[in-house]
C-alpha cells in the first residue's frame, strides 16, 4: 500500500522539478519573470506540500511498525483457537485503523492546501492570465498538481475508511436487531456510507483538477476543455457538499425544536416538588405529634406506662424516620430538576453550535460551487478562468471552510488538553479518577488530532441523562421519582432515542433502559445522539 504513495510523491516531486528547470532555463535568457516572488512562492508550496505528505506516509509506516502491534500480532499466532472469520476480521479492523491514522496524519496537509494554497493558486492564475505571463501560468500549474494531488490522496484513503466502517456498522446493525446497538450502528451506516459516496465523488473532482493542471503544464490544446471539466466537476461536489450541510441543519433543527417543547423541568416539575414538600411537611408533624405523645405518656403514672412509652419511642422512631426518607426524596428530586435543566440546556446548545457549524461549511461549500461554475463558464468562453470573480469565490469559500476546520480542531485540542490534565472534571461518579497529567504533556496529548475524546463534557451529560432515564434496577437511578424519570426519558425521545428508533415497543425499550448490562450501550447511544442532528 505504501508504494503507490511513493510513486504519488515523485509523481509530485517530478513535476515541480519540471517547474524548477524552466526557472533555471529563464534565468539563464535573462527573464525577470522568472525570479519574482510568485514563483518562489509557488515553487515553496509545492515542496511544502511533498515533504509533508512524505512525512505523513512514513508516520503511517512507523504505526504499522509500532512494537505493541507486533506484540498483539505475536499474541495472536499463539492463540491456534482463533476462527479465520475471526482473523480476517481482525486483519480488516487493523487495515481500517491503519488507514484511519494515515488519513488523519494527512488532514492537516490537507487543511493547509484547501486554505491557502489552492486560493493563492488560484489569485495566481487570475494575475498570469491577465498578464499573459506564461512564466507563471507554468508554475501556477505545478503548485495547483501538487494541491491536487494532495487533495486525492486524503480523500481517497477517507473514502477507503468511510466505505470499511459503513460496512462494518452495517454488520453490527444486523446482528443486534432492536435496541441501542442497532440504532447506534444504523446511523453510523448511514453517515459513513453517505461520507464514502461524498468522498468518491470528490476524488472524481480532484482528478479533473489534477488533470486540468497537467493540461497547462504540457501547455496542450485541450487545456480550457481540461479547466472547464474540473470547474463543472468542483461546482457538482460543492452542490452536493452544501445540499448535505442543510439537511444536516434541518435535523438538528429539528432535535432543538423537540427538546425545546420538553419545557423548563423548574415549570414542568412544579407540581410534582409541591407534592413532595407537602408529603415532607406532614411526615414532619406526624414526628412532632409522635413525640408530644411520648412526652405525655412519661407523665403517666399508671401500671402500663412502661408499655406506653415503649410504644409511644417505637412510633415515634418510625415517625422521624419517614420524615427523614420524605426529606431526603425531596432534595434528591430538586437536584433531578437541576441535572435535568442542565443536561436539557446542553443538548440545546449543542444542536444550535451544530446548525451554526453547517450553515457556515455549507455555504462555504455552496460558494466553492458556484466558483467552480464561474470556472467552467470562464473556461468556456475567455479561458481558463481567467475571470476574477472565480478566484474570488474560491478563497472567499475556502477561507468560510477553513474556519469551522479550525474552530473543530481548536475545540477538540482543548477538550483533548482537559481530559489529561483535569481528569476529576467529567470522571464518572463513584471511578477513581486517573492522576493528573503536567502541563506539558497535556499539551502534547492535545496535539495528537487522531485521538478522540473518550472522558468529556458529552459523556459526563449522557451518563446523566440515562441515570435519570434508567429504572430502579440501576445503581444511582432507584430514588428517582416516576416524574422525573418521565420527562428523562422524553428527552431521550426528543433526542431519536425513542423505541420506534430502536425498534421496540414501549415495555421492551422501558426494560433495556432498566438492564444494568444494556448501560454502556445506552450511555454510547445518548453521547452519539448529542453530538448528531
Amino acid at each position: 500500500m505504501s508504494t503507490p504513495i511513493h510513486r504519488t510523491s515523485t509523481r509530485q516531486s517530478a513535476a515541480v522539478l519540471t517547474s524548477a528547470q524552466q526557472r533555471r532555463k529563464g534565468s539563464r535568457t535573462g527573464s525577470t519573470s522568472a525570479r519574482s516572488t510568485e514563483h518562489a512562492l509557488l515553487a515553496m508550496q509545492s515542496r511544502a506540500g511533498n515533504r509533508a505528505t512524505t512525512a505523513a506516509v512514513q508516520r503511517a509506516r512507523d504505526t504499522a511498525r509500532d512494537p505493541a502491534r507486533d506484540t498483539e500480532r505475536d499474541r495472536a499466532a499463539e492463540n491456534g483457537g482463533a476462527s479465520a472469520g475471526a482473523k480476517k476480521k481482525n486483519y480488516r479492523d487493523r487495515i481500517a485503523a491503519l488507514l484511519d491514522r494515515f488519513k488523519k496524519n494527512l488532514e492537516p496537509i490537507d487543511t493547509f492546501i484547501k486554505g491557502f494554497q489552492t486560493p493563492t493558486n488560484a489569485a495566481f492564475t487570475q494575475q498570469a492570465a491577465v498578464s499573459a505571463n506564461e512564466g507563471l501560468k507554468h508554475s501556477t500549474a505545478a503548485s495547483g498538481t501538487s494541491a491536487a494531488s494532495g487533495n486525492l490522496l486524503t480523500e481517497a484513503a477517507g473514502t477507503v475508511v468511510s466505505g470499511m466502517d459503513a460496512y462494518k456498522n452495517m454488520k453490527d446493525a444486523k446482528k443486534h436487531e432492536t435496541g441501542a446497538n442497532h440504532h447506534t450502528a444504523k446511523k453510523k451506516a448511514k453517515t459513513k456510507g453517505a461520507d464514502a459516496v461524498v468522498g468518491a465523488a470528490n476524488s472524481g473532482s480532484y482528478s479533473a483538477a489534477i488533470a486540468k493542471e497537467v493540461t497547462k503544464v504540457q501547455k496542450a490544446a485541450d487545456a480550457a476543455v481540461a479547466s472547464e471539466a474540473s470547474g463543472i466537476a468542483s461546482a457538482s461536489i460543492g452542490a452536493i457538499k452544501g445540499m448535505r450541510s442543510a439537511f444536516r441543519v434541518g435535523g438538528a433543527a429539528g432535535k432543538y425544536r423537540q427538546i425545546k417543547k420538553l419545557g423548563d423541568p423548574h415549570v414542568v416539575q412544579a407540581g410534582s416538588l409541591a407534592r413532595l414538600n407537602e408529603s415532607r411537611e406532614q411526615a414532619g408533624w406526624a414526628a412532632a405529634e409522635a413525640y408530644v405523645a411520648l412526652d405525655a405518656y412519661w407523665a403517666h403514672d399508671g401500671p402500663e406506662r412502661l408499655e406506653l412509652v415503649s410504644e409511644a419511642i417505637d412510633a415515634a422512631w418510625d415517625a422521624m424516620g419517614e420524615a427523614r426518607d420524605a426529606a431526603e426524596t425531596l432534595q434528591h428530586a430538586e437536584r433531578d430538576v437541576e441535572k435535568l435543566s442542565t443536561v436539557q440546556g446542553y443538548a440545546k446548545k449543542k444542536q444550535l453550535t451544530k446548525m451554526g457549524k453547517e450553515t457556515v461549511s455549507g455555504g462555504g461549500e455552496s460558494t466553492k460551487a458556484a466558483a467552480g461554475i464561474v470556472t467552467a463558464v470562464a473556461a468556456g468562453t475567455v479561458g481558463l478562468a481567467s475571470n476574477p470573480v472565480g478566484w474570488g469565490l474560491a478563497g472567499t469559500g475556502a477561507g468560510l471552510v477553513l474556519g469551522v476546520t479550525m474552530y473543530k480542531a481548536l475545540r477538540a485540542a482543548t477538550k483533548r488538553y482537559e481530559e489529561v490534565h483535569h481528569p476529576e472534571r467529567w470522571a464518572p461518579k463513584g471511578e477513581t479518577p486517573a492522576e493528573a497529567a503536567s502541563r506539558k504533556e497535556s499539551l502534547q496529548h492535545a496535539l495528537k488530532f487522531w485521538k478522540k475524546v473518550s472522558k468529556g463534557e458529552r459523556q459526563a451529560m449522557a451518563r446523566e441523562i440515562y441515570a435519570l432515564a434508567a429504572g430502579p434496577d440501576i445503581s444511582g437511578s432507584g430514588s428517582t421519582t416516576a416524574e422525573m424519570r418521565e420527562s428523562a426519558r422524553s428527552l431521550l425521545i426528543a433526542l431519536k432515542s425513542g423505541p420506534a428508533k430502536h425498534k421496540l415497543e414501549p415495555e421492551a425499550w422501558v426494560e433495556t433502559l432498566n438492564d444494568p448490562a444494556k448501560t454502556g450501550d445506552w450511555i454510547q447511544e445518548i453521547a452519539e445522539q448529542l453530538a448528531s442532528g
